[in-house]
């Protein structure tokens, strides 16, 4: 069930980017959790995928790891509750890379059951020791923000993410996208169509490749800002 739910509301935020000006506004208030669980959830399964390669197949053969293993096999049963339970068991007991993982890896967990104060905690724990995981976890501290109405918080989170991910070809347009949408649901238009100024003169690869009418968001955001 809980993949099918991750399926629609992929398939939904999709549609959402691609409907028309003049709906634009209220789909961003009305449906800013799902945008944000699309791209967020993205994120958070590449952080859970190479996590799993560097906690089992590289860590030191100590308790930590051993602990973590089983939570990652939780993990990889479907059984998320009880790899909740498991990872913050390994952050709770320990202080190395392991349980930095852990504590990614459950607020991971905790974002995706909707408990955004909580995960915001355990990211709060973690400590970036990775370029590409590391933003991804800043991303994710933004999409709990978001999702805590703490606007200007979520924003320097994104910023964050964009400043770590060192100018990645897929990801920091991704979180510069996050970061405009959320100026967008602030009525902050011309800060919004700045951004996806420079996602166009710089990404133009990305934008192809996921079909991203960037120009439509250019207009609108300049129109709304017109219209202020």
């Amino acid at each position: 069930m809980a993949k099918e739910n991750k399926k629609n509301a992929t398939r939904t935020s999709i549609d959402e980017l691609n409907e028309s000006l003049s709906s634009f506004e209220q789909r961003v208030e009305q449906n800013k959790k799902k945008v944000v669980w699309y791209i967020g959830g993205l994120i958070a399964i590449i952080a859970i995928g190479l996590g799993y390669y560097y906690g089992i197949y590289r860590s030191g053969i100590d308790g930590a790891s051993e602990m973590i293993g089983k939570a990652d096999i939780s993990l990889a049963q479907g059984n998320d509750s009880l790899a909740l339970t498991q990872y913050q068991a390994v952050a709770a007991e320990y202080s190395n890379s392991v349980a930095n993982r852990a504590n990614l890896n459950a607020a991971i967990l905790l974002y995706q059951e909707g408990k955004y104060q909580e995960a915001l905690n355990s990211l709060n724990e973690y400590s970036l020791d990775d370029e590409l995981i590391g933003a991804a976890a800043e991303s994710l501290k933004g999409d709990c923000l978001v999702n805590l109405k703490k606007y200007d918080e979520a924003i320097a989170s994104y910023d964050n993410a964009i400043s770590v991910s060192a100018d990645n070809a897929l990801y920091t347009p991704l979180f510069m996208m996050k970061k405009a949408t959320v100026l967008s649901a602030q009525k902050k238009y011309a800060d919004a169509a700045a951004i996806y100024q420079k996602i166009k003169e710089s990404y133009p690869k990305y934008l192809m490749a996921y079909r991203v009418n960037i120009d439509k968001y250019i207009d609108r955001a300049n129109f709304l800002a017109n219209q202020k």
